[in-house]
């Protein structure tokens, strides 16, 4: 056993010894089908505290031949595999962590260093089948396998460091992806190459530099989805467990969203919050929130447009195909949208190309972001928010038409309306507060149509919830008609006692008070 080569288990063995622990050992059987194929390089990117790491540590004590896992893997789902016993513990392991290596290198080369270190160690046990003069790693490993036919499974953990500290280290860089490409790329000795990041694999114009990497990003997980993070059915019970409310769980830390699992958690948030007993910001307390307001505030067309779109609680196109998976190189505010998503500010809908803000436990980070100057109007819009949320619980209907006249007015050089789109996005940016209480669902499936905005009321809560049609240069009696034609409130009987049903005009000729409201009561026995 060995640091580098053939590390033991211990690093898997502390996490399953942890008070939370999630069978996440499915994702073996995924790499065991890539194992010996033409798809067995893999670059699987998510945002920090994913559990990119824990993933390592369980592939390493699964293949590594220097130690003995099969009592550690009992119980657990990958033991019911067909090939669980063909691949266990039968390979040369190499797992490299580049943040150590990027921080130990100092004045040296990341990767001059990186291959002294390993080859040192891989000496003690190969030292004669390749000279002591031998520098390069790559090398070593061909004269290793031409003698003794011994696979390597190569795991690389933040690989993208280098790409995201050393940004202008152009230089440094192409070094770094030359060393992976030369290591890598159709190397007999491959068995299965596993990389981690943030950032999926590095791209030049548009071609990738490690183009022999099958990409697994935020973008599009594919078979990983389900170890992504956190799914429903492993939340539920983990709030069975700890007696802590499911809804509100949904509320702070779900909607990630991929092809087949549409509902994925954050999972260092959720075990901190079952570990605390208390909801909160845990995910984005790691991290200074002026990262995030670097690239709100960068000056691309639409992009203060689209971010109060989101914070809306709506949704915008994003074209993620620009991006060239840095830091730096933006060309328009997709690539600043697309790096916002990779990084998990931002949630991705694959098949509808969209982006939207998944959670509150990120809204509240937007708004920190916001908070230290440049968006003034939109803060005094959520700061007005309570306010708005009191006079509509009470159906005053004229003074919640002013406040969405001040709404406006302050958000105007922002967002302009053009339609009911627009206004819903202003709409849920005003009612911002009421998402301690509420889910917020924009174009809510209603069996007939859909209704615009509603708040769903969190359990705990016992509010009613609302039901909000808008219309553009039509009348507040014309939005609550269809509310009522259509039957939007059948849709919500699992859901509250009472509704209220809000009907919103914008009347784009009244230049002294553009929007109207009317509010009605709609009681409804609980099923």
């Amino acid at each position: 056993m060995g640091i580098y080569l053939n590390p033991d288990n211990e690093g898997f063995q502390m996490a399953v010894r942890s008070r939370i622990y999630v069978d996440k050992t499915g994702l073996i059987a995924c790499t065991n089908d890539l194992i010996g194929t033409e798809q067995n390089c893999i670059c699987v990117s998510r945002p920090r505290r994913f559990g990119k790491s824990m993933a390592l540590k369980m592939l390493a004590a699964y293949y590594s031949c220097g130690c003995d896992s099969r009592a550690l893997f009992k119980g657990f789902k990958i033991e019911g595999s067909a090939d669980f016993l063909k691949h266990l513990n039968q390979y040369e392991v190499i797992y490299l962590n580049m943040q150590q290596f990027l921080i130990r290198a100092r004045d040296q080369g990341v990767t001059d260093y990186l291959e002294r270190v390993i080859l040192e160690e891989m000496r003690d046990v190969y030292g004669e089948l390749f000279p002591a003069s031998e520098t390069i790693l790559a090398a070593a490993l061909e004269k290793i396998y031409s003698v003794t036919k011994k696979k390597f499974v190569i795991l690389i953990d933040e690989w993208d460091c280098v790409m995201r500290e050393r940004q202008n280290a152009e230089d440094l860089q192409k070094r770094y992806l030359d060393f992976l490409r030369d290591l890598l790329k159709d190397q007999p000795y491959v068995a299965l190459a596993y990389m981690t990041g943030i950032l999926p694999v590095k791209k030049y114009g548009e071609h990738s530099a490690l183009n022999m990497f099958w990409e697994y990003s935020m973008t599009g997980q594919h078979v990983f989805e389900e170890y992504t993070g956190f799914t429903e059915d492993e939340v539920k019970a983990l709030c069975g467990r700890f007696g802590m409310d499911f809804a509100q769980t949904g509320s702070w830390y779900d909607g990630y969203m991929f092809r087949k699992w549409k509902h994925i958690y954050n999972p260092e948030s959720v075990v901190a919050a079952m570990t605390c007993q208390n909801f909160s910001n845990y995910w984005t307390s790691t991290e200074v929130y002026d990262a995030l307001k670097i690239y709100m505030d960068m000056n691309f067309d639409g992009l203060r447009a689209d971010i109060v779109q989101m914070l809306g609680g709506g949704r915008v196109r994003v074209n993620t195909r620009s991006f060239r998976n840095d830091m730096r190189s933006f060309t328009t505010k997709d690539d600043v949208l697309t790096l916002l998503i990779h990084l998990g500010y931002l949630a991705y809908d694959s098949d509808r190309k969209e982006a939207f803000i998944p959670n509150r436990e990120i809204i509240e980070e937007f708004e920190n972001a916001m908070s230290t100057g440049g968006w003034q109007e939109v803060m005094r819009v959520l700061g007005a928010s309570d306010r708005l949320l009191e006079d509509t619980l009470s159906g005053n209907g004229d003074m919640v038409a002013r406040a969405l006249d001040r709404a406006h007015t302050e958000i105007a050089s922002v967002l302009t309306y053009n339609d009911e789109n627009s206004l819903a996005a202003a709409i849920g940016l005003a009612y911002y507060s009421a998402r301690k209480d509420y889910r917020l669902v924009r174009e809510f499936p209603t069996g007939r149509g859909f209704a615009d905005i509603v708040f769903l009321p969190l359990p705990h809560t016992a509010k009613p919830a609302l039901v909000v049609e808008l219309k553009y240069d039509k009348t507040v009696q014309a939005a609550i008609q269809q509310i009522k034609d259509r039957n939007y409130t059948q849709a919500l009987e699992g859901y509250t006692g009472e509704i209220l049903l809000i009907g919103v005009n914008y009347d784009k000729d009244n230049t002294e008070k553009p929007h109207s409201c009317l509010i009605e009561r709609f009681g409804m026995q609980k099923t």
